[in-house]
């Protein structure tokens, strides 16, 4: 087997073409703003503003609640109109910051950074923290508690997740082509935080343009290397990406700390250096908005906050009635039934379809063709784990290897009976998941 690649895996049609070669364009919001509290995983961070306080664009608003948690910026300037339950894009209505847009933009006093050199470990990581980054690859896990595992002299490798296998997504390959520069100084801030590490830039081979670019502007350092990787899907799954990259293998029990490694996506390694190099705190993201329903796929600069009803203006609105509407990529995504929701931390996408072709299927009986055995990176038997699932045998779901499912989607896209496998065994890995958390 190929070194940069893993065993399993699918090649779904990828959609990259309607929106990769639109450069990131910045959307100013016209209306409320509105800041849910839970934008990461852990404690929903705190408000330190209340209705009738006029804000500034950088301003915190809401503090971190405990150790895995992450304070909130404001990202215009205007006026806090509420503090109360706001729908977001997964239907719930989660506590959040309302501010009132005084279209002005006006920004706080920025302190200067602090020269790099001079600042230490802890220095970096309670800069990082403070910021507010999380995961926006999609898991919204703080940044700085992966940067701090407990023996960081045993991180081998600092791995930047530049594959965006996802199909549709083109933000990270934008990313990569017009901050090439800062993505690389925000590897370089993280690698400084470990003694031993080495860095590695993981992009797929469909991407030969970025691959060029960053070897070019990376020649001259010893410790970072540019690695070209099958193009195949869930080639950006973290498990997947560490062993294609460094050939060591992890399961669920573990951490990628466990096998000596971090691994962080573009999105989140240019805040990095936002947040370090230049001492702004997290308050944009890029998303891709795209989909045959859309008239003009766009990749945007968002301020968090903004409306979703907005993106889709800003990208010429519908040029047909979407069928369904997914936040995020078609794979990994999820449907969603109300654009009125704001963008956040971990929003990568917002992909309009005219055609819904996972309602449109009947499923029926499992024909014991073997096909997601095949295509499964977890290495388990999909058919047999849904099985389990639909029937609440919890014993023999965790006896065949349950949890190591990454839900990415595989089984059920090549699945001729259309079995809906990915969405029972995460369902049931849900389950099992809270009785831990409980115990």
């Amino acid at each position: 087997m190929a070194r940069l690649t893993f065993v399993g895996g699918i090649h779904p049609y990828d959609g990259k073409d309607l929106s990769k070669d639109k450069p990131i364009r910045e959307v100013f919001p016209k209306g409320d703003l509105i800041y849910p509290l839970s934008q990461h995983i852990g404690a929903p961070a705190t408000p330190i503003v209340k209705k009738g306080d006029k804000v500034l664009t950088g301003q915190k608003i809401a503090e971190a609640t405990g150790f895995v948690s992450a304070p909130i910026y404001a990202t215009v300037s205007g006026t806090v109109k509420a503090v109360e339950p706001r729908r977001v894009v997964t239907g719930d209505n989660v506590m959040s910051i309302v501010i009132e847009n005084d279209g002005l933009y006006e920004e706080i006093d920025w302190p200067d950074p602090e020269p790099f050199e001079t600042l230490s470990r802890e220095d970096k990581i309670n800069i990082i923290k403070e910021a507010g980054i999380v995961g926006m690859g999609g898991a919204g896990f703080p940044t700085f508690i992966k940067l701090s595992p407990k023996e960081p002299e045993k991180i081998d490798y600092v791995i930047v997740n530049c594959a965006e296998c996802e199909p549709y997504l083109t933000s990270d390959y934008r990313k990569m082509l017009e901050e090439p520069e800062k993505l690389i100084s925000g590897l370089k801030v993280s690698l400084s935080l470990f003694d031993n590490a080495r860095g590695i830039l993981a992009v797929e081979d469909n991407k030969p343009d970025c691959i060029e670019l960053l070897k070019k502007l990376t020649r001259d350092e010893t410790k970072i290397t540019v690695k070209a990787l099958k193009t195949k899907y869930p080639q950006g799954s973290e498990r997947q990406l560490i062993y294609a990259t460094t050939g060591r293998a992890i399961s669920s029990a573990k951490l990628p700390a466990d096998v000596g490694c971090v691994v962080n996506n573009v999105d989140t390694v240019i805040a990095i250096h936002n947040a370090v190099i230049e001492g702004r705190p997290l308050m944009y993201r890029i998303v891709t908005v795209t989909g045959d329903a859309v008239a003009d796929p766009c990749n945007f600069k968002v301020r968090i906050g903004t409306n979703y009803h907005e993106l889709i203006e800003e990208a010429g609105g519908f040029k047909e009635e979407p069928v369904k509407i997914v936040s995020g990529g078609p794979m990994m995504g999820f449907g969603i039934f109300d654009l009125d929701v704001p963008a956040t931390k971990t929003s990568s996408a917002l992909l309009c379809l005219t055609k819904d072709d996972v309602s449109a299927m009947e499923p029926g009986p499992c024909i014991n063709c073997g096909k997601c055995v095949e295509v499964c990176p977890g290495r388990v038997v999909p058919r047999k784990l849904a099985d389990y699932a639909e029937h609440y045998d919890e014993e023999a779901f965790l006896k065949n290897n349950g949890m190591e499912c990454c839900e990415c989607g595989c089984c059920s896209f090549v699945c001729p009976a259309k079995r809906p496998l990915t969405q029972v065994i995460k369902s049931m890995r849900k389950i099992q998941l809270a009785k831990r958390k409980k115990k």
